[in-house]
């Protein structure tokens, strides 16, 4: 029997990507395909960093292919290729950095650092090259979180910060440079000036994404985020609460006014196990996250636990990913980031690289 290259198509646009909830003729991610007598061979090309799940794609692709009569040998080669995409109008990437991503949230005490900090490891651990801007000028968090209280960034040139390094993200904190006691009782101007410094002048070496832990509210610092930074998009975290659920709209409306995508929701707390008799209650009510999502029309990309673990590891300098990496937890913000990426990679790619430099010249 003859095997055509149409029929593998046919059976690729079978076949859905866990993650994308697509065909992998849809997506464009068949590629290359080959038919030479029984034997079938193609590339797989991800948009997304799905390192922890490559294998088990290939798996369904080659299942799938095989069950084509005549086929007897099939090689699929998966592989992951990230790049930058559309930001706002007016602006250009950032050097050194593919896509933004901002995690925000309407009000504090939503666990929107904890979020951030988890999303970022987890988009690491998953393959891509990962950055993490604590952008609360405030009330800076995450170089607690990450274990760097302390530890300050170096100079190679005098102009220019290199980032500090932990579980395999760059990142960089104005906590880096100021007493973990001492209060930043600074105007909303110095404060917009002081995230345009540790943005632009820390030299951010080859990141897919850069994860932007944002300050509560929609304040100054989301203005000047909007206006000036290169944002792919936004992730708003939030809790079922109703208080939280007012403000996390305001947030969303605010991102949306301002041209940037949202890419989802992220509702934390949205239930509580009991450690020692497993009984579930949803302390802070139920379906909220959903409803939103419904109102507004985005998607709710995971809902977390309100559990004590996920709490002591981040105090304690080693988050839930990399403090548990097998818990469930985990396995949510692993989730968690695999979507934000998907939502990122559907976004349409950044073409200023391709367009020519014109320089007029006197002759």
């Amino acid at each position: 029997m003859v095997i055509t290259v149409d029929a593998v198509l046919a059976v690729l646009k079978e076949l859905i990507d866990i993650n994308t909830k697509k065909d992998f003729v849809t997506t464009r991610s068949a590629r290359n395909i080959k038919v030479e007598g029984d034997k079938v061979t193609l590339d797989i090309e991800l948009g997304y960093p799905a390192k922890t799940q490559v294998e088990a794609i290939r798996a369904s692709v080659v299942a799938a292919i095989k069950a084509i009569p005549g086929v007897a040998r099939v090689e699929a080669n998966v592989t992951i290729k990230i790049v930058a995409h559309a930001v706002q109008r007016n602006l250009k990437p950032l050097a050194g950095v593919k896509n933004i991503i901002a995690v925000a949230s309407g009000k504090g005490g939503v666990g929107k650092s904890t979020t951030a900090v988890n999303l970022a490891l987890a988009l690491a651990q998953e393959g891509a090259s990962v950055g993490l801007l604590d952008a609360d000028i405030y009330g800076p968090s995450i170089p607690q979180m990450l274990g760097l209280v302390g530890q300050q960034p170096t100079s190679e040139d005098g102009a220019s910060m290199e980032p500090l390094l932990a579980y395999g993200l760059q990142t960089m904190s104005i906590g880096f440079m100021v007493d973990v006691d001492s209060p930043m009782i600074w105007r909303g101007p110095m404060v917009t000036q002081a995230l345009s410094q540790l943005l632009n002048q820390t030299r951010w070496k080859d990141l897919d994404y850069l994860i932007v832990d944002l300050p509560p509210g929609t304040g100054d610092t989301q203005l000047t985020l909007a206006q000036k930074v290169p944002v792919t998009g936004a992730v708003i975290v939030t809790t079922p609460q109703d208080i939280a659920l007012l403000d996390a709209r305001k947030g969303l409306k605010m991102f949306d006014k301002v041209g940037i995508p949202i890419l989802g929701l992220v509702e934390n707390m949205s239930i509580h196990i009991c450690s020692k008799c497993g009984h579930e209650e949803h302390i802070f009510g139920h379906g909220g996250g959903e409803k939103m999502c419904q109102d507004y029309d985005t998607e709710l990309l995971g809902s977390l636990p309100l559990e004590l673990a996920i709490r002591e590891m981040a105090d304690a300098g080693k988050p839930t990913v990399v403090g548990a990496p097998a818990s469930r937890a985990a396995d949510i913000y692993r989730a968690i980031a695999r979507r934000v990426a998907v939502k990122v990679a559907e976004r349409a790619k950044d073409m200023s690289s391709k367009f020519p430099n014109i320089v007029v010249q006197n002759t």
